[in-house]
C-alpha cells in the first residue's frame, strides 16, 4: 500500500473519528472508528487515550490484520484493537467498525436486554432488534480480554456475513455498542442510530410498548436495503 493510499484511509478515518463527540456519542476519549484496506491486509484506527480536540491524521495508526502489528505510526493504538482486528477477521463485509459508550446503548447493554423493534425508525436501519451478548468467561477476560470482546460478538452473529449485514449492530454485555458498515463513516452513521432508537425504546418502554406490525417493519426496511430499495437519490449528493 503506498504512501498516499494511507492517507486517504487515514483521512477517512479522522473525519469519522472527530464526528463521534460532534454527534453527541463521546464523553472525554470514550470511542474509537476504524477503517479496512483489505487488499493492503491493514486497517487505521484512533490511538489511545488521545482528546478529539488534539487528533490530528498523523496520529492515527496504521495495523496489520493478520496479526495486530503496527505498520505505521508512533503512538499506541486504541485499546479496543483488537476488538476491531477480530471482527474485521470473521465478517468480510465491514468495511469500518465504531466503538462508543452512548449512554442510552449502554443502558441496554449493562441491562443485557437488546435494543427491541418498538417502530419504523428502527425498522429503517436495523432488521430485528439489536442484540446483546453472552456476558466474557473468566478465561476469556484473562486472555486476550480484547480480542475476545469481539468472538463474542462473533459467536452471537454465529460468523453470519449476512446478519451481520441486516443488523449492523451488537451491545457487548455490561459494556456497550460496536457498530460497523461498508465503510468508516458507514459505521459511524449506524452508532448514532443505535443511540437515537435506544433512547427512543427506553422512552416507548416506560409508556407500555405494542409491538409494530411485522409487515410494517418489513416494509420500511426492505424501502432502504436490497434489489428493490428506493429511498433517496444515490450520487445526488
Amino acid at each position: 500500500m503506498s504512501r498516499s493510499a494511507f492517507a486517504s484511509l487515514r483521512g477517512e478515518v479522522l473525519s469519522a473519528n472527530l464526528r463521534i463527540p460532534r454527534s453527541g456519542l463521546a464523553t472525554l476519549t470514550w470511542g474509537n472508528v476504524s477503517g479496512v484496506d483489505r487488499e493492503a491486509g491493514v486497517f487505521v484506527i484512533k490511538p489511545s487515550g488521545v482528546p478529539y480536540d488534539r487528533l490530528r491524521e498523523e496520529h492515527l495508526v496504521v495495523v496489520a490484520l493478520e496479526d495486530g502489528r503496527v505498520v505505521e505510526g508512533g503512538l499506541r493504538p486504541s485499546t479496543d484493537t483488537e476488538t476491531h482486528r477480530s471482527l474485521y477477521r470473521a465478517f468480510p463485509s465491514m468495511g469500518g467498525i465504531t466503538h462508543t459508550h452512548s449512554p442510552h446503548a449502554v443502558a441496554f447493554a449493562q441491562a443485557r436486554r437488546p435494543i427491541p423493534v418498538l417502530g419504523t425508525t428502527h425498522a429503517d436501519t436495523f432488521d430485528g432488534p439489536v442484540p446483546v451478548t453472552e456476558p466474557l468467561s473468566p478465561e476469556q477476560c484473562a486472555v486476550d480480554y480484547e480480542f475476545n470482546t469481539g468472538q463474542v460478538i462473533v459467536e452471537l452473529l454465529e460468523g453470519d456475513d449476512g446478519r451481520a449485514r441486516t443488523v449492523p449492530a451488537a451491545l457487548v454485555a455490561h459494556h456497550g455498542p460496536f457498530t460497523w458498515g461498508a465503510d468508516a463513516h458507514a459505521s459511524l452513521e449506524h452508532a448514532v442510530i443505535c443511540e437515537a432508537v435506544a433512547e427512543m425504546a427506553l422512552h416507548t418502554l416506560s409508556l407500555g410498548a405494542v409491538r409494530p406490525p411485522q409487515h410494517l417493519l418489513d416494509r420500511h426496511f426492505t424501502r432502504k436495503h436490497g434489489a428493490d430499495a428506493y429511498y433517496g437519490n444515490p450520487g445526488a449528493m
